[in-house]
């Protein structure tokens, strides 16, 4: 269990970033807002992009999936631009048309995927330490 809080609290950290590179990149100018007002914002963001990466999209993916075996996985850019999208909504704000989403949510699906490949690593070593 602890574990799992680690891996999310690496996941909403690097989500967090993620979107802030992604905003930069596509969205509007995020306006003049302090520093400590700008990295919050980013937080929250970050926050609820995990969280609805965590609940709604796995149902998404689940509806989607008869189009993502048509496309042969590429309508999985369109469902996780729809994840940024929804993120970007919620959280205060923050701003993106959709077409820029689908940017942002490939820079996001690297972001996961590095992330999933790190904790996958680490816990092959751990189990490496524990087997010798």
């Amino acid at each position: 269990m602890r574990q799992q809080f680690h891996v999310f609290l690496l996941r909403w950290v690097l989500n967090t970033v993620g979107l802030w590179v992604a905003v930069r990149l596509f969205g509007p100018s995020v306006g003049s807002e302090t520093m400590p007002g700008l990295v919050g914002m980013f937080l929250l963001a970050g926050l609820i992009f995990s969280v609805i990466n965590t609940i709604i999209r796995p149902i998404v993916v689940i509806f989607a999936l008869p189009a993502i075996l048509l496309t042969l996985g590429l309508f999985t850019l369109l469902v996780n631009g729809l994840m940024v999208y929804i993120s970007l909504k919620v959280a205060p704000g923050l701003d993106m048309t959709f077409t820029h989403s689908i940017l942002a949510g490939i820079i996001m699906s690297l972001v996961n995927y590095i992330v999933s490949s790190v904790v996958e690593v680490r816990e092959q070593d751990r189990d490496n330490k524990v087997r010798s």
